[in-house]
């Protein structure tokens, strides 16, 4: 249906401005790409324009030229950074050149002076912007430094976010915990999505066996996320250590990427729990190993304190696994379905749930068919690309925003 209503319309041309795509920074910059080449699909001109930042290293692409994909096309622009502070006066050069070229301009994170200033930019043009906090807004986020972020917040962020057309918001629970921001800007909820496809098959354990040989044989309890504060490490190793007691068969696989240097601290938690001999740390896991790790695994735990909306957690239930998850994961839905745990962000809560899917692995198994079901049917990617074209088209026409995508406060 959008395929033809866009033939018979002037094609609407978008720009995506975000500080950061390299897999340093997380999940931002695979929901970005993700997004992008679904919306490209159908008839929509979707550039994007981002920096070479990559935490330690530098993303290795041509920078300020096109690199143009199938459907899209991205441009680098070299950056001076520090942490996550990044700075790229370039890239603000373009866009000051080249911003009447584009209907609306979509802008991803906060806490950034360099989106801040591309937003004001947007401001003084009168072109339209969206808002996607990608879970920076998060009652938790919002704690983590908040001496610095409760100024910045107060002087920048908040104007910028009320001038904005709109702000996208992965679930209806990060929406609900940004009212006491007090924020009149009407928020739409897009969540994150998988391609069925990739999950249509699973993948052959074996590859993940061969890589790590000592979880052979083993129940295997899978965490898959950056080694990070937020993620509940701390809360996971005294519930492992729980859940290995009872069942000694159990194996942890810790698998994610460590950016910011916690895994001494990780490892720590663990080792003062008695556990540390039964976690395996794979490092990050890309491709066919991060399916076969899927795979392999009888159990996936999400123990965060705060999450947008994970990537990981959908993919955990679209391979069919049980899910253990806490409520910082912002996904009710899930326990509405009856398609995962969804447990207080307590390592008790987090063991008990566990220990009842090991004891019950019939009702368990269960579990995991409809939370794969649950994902297909209401997850995709498709499914959010043209949610947010709808949004665009709103926004364009100047009409009011779809209401059932808009939460209401």
């Amino acid at each position: 249906m959008l395929r033809g209503i866009y033939k018979n319309l002037k094609k609407m041309k978008i720009l995506w401005i975000t500080p950061y795509l390299g897999t340093h920074y997380g999940g931002p910059g695979k929901v970005i790409i993700e997004l992008v080449q679904e919306i490209s699909k159908l008839n929509i001109s979707v550039d994007v324009i981002t920096t070479n930042a990559n935490g330690k290293d530098r993303l290795n692409y041509t920078l300020k030229s096109w690199i143009v994909y199938k459907n899209y096309k991205i441009q680098y622009f070299p950056c001076w950074y520090r942490n996550d502070l990044i700075v790229s006066p370039s890239l603000l050069r373009w866009l000051i050149s080249h911003k009447m070229n584009y209907d609306i301009i979509h802008t991803n994170t906060i806490f950034c002076p360099l989106i801040f200033i591309a937003q004001w930019i947007c401001r003084i043009s009168r072109i339209p912007y969206i808002i996607t906090p990608h879970g920076m807004l998060e009652p938790w986020a919002l704690s983590h430094k908040a001496w610095k972020k409760k100024y910045y917040y107060a002087l920048f962020e908040k104007p910028a976010l009320q001038q904005a057309s709109a702000i996208q918001v992965l679930s209806r629970t990060e929406s609900e915990n940004m009212k006491d921001l007090a924020l009149k800007t009407p928020r739409v909820v897009i969540p994150n999505g998988i391609h069925p496809p990739k999950f249509a098959k699973l993948a052959n354990p074996d590859i993940f066996f061969h890589q790590f040989p000592t979880t052979r044989n083993k129940t295997l309890i899978l965490f898959l996320g950056r080694l990070d504060p937020k993620k509940g490490l701390d809360l996971l190793a005294p519930a492992f250590a729980k859940v290995h007691r009872q069942f000694p068969q159990t194996h942890l696989v810790i698998a994610g990427p460590d950016n910011i240097g916690f895994l001494p601290t990780a490892k720590r938690y663990f080792t003062q729990a008695g556990c540390l001999d039964a976690v395996t740390f794979t490092g990050m896991l890309t491709g066919a190993l991060k399916y076969a790790a899927l795979a392999a695994a009888t159990l996936y735990v999400a123990p965060s304190y705060s999450e947008g909306f994970s990537m990981s957690v959908l993919e955990g239930m679209a391979s069919g696994l049980p899910c253990i998850i806490t409520t910082g994961c912002n996904f009710p839905e899930a326990a509405e379905a009856k398609a995962a745990h969804v447990v207080a962000i307590d390592s008790d809560a987090i063991a008990d749930a566990l220990i009842e899917c090991l004891n019950h692995p019939q009702q368990a198994k269960a579990m995991g068919n409809r939370a794969r079901e649950f994902i297909f049917q209401n997850y995709t990617w498709e499914q959010a690309a043209k949610k947010l074209i709808r949004v665009y088209t709103a926004i364009i026409e100047k009409k009011p925003l779809p209401e059932d995508l808009t939460y209401s406060q």
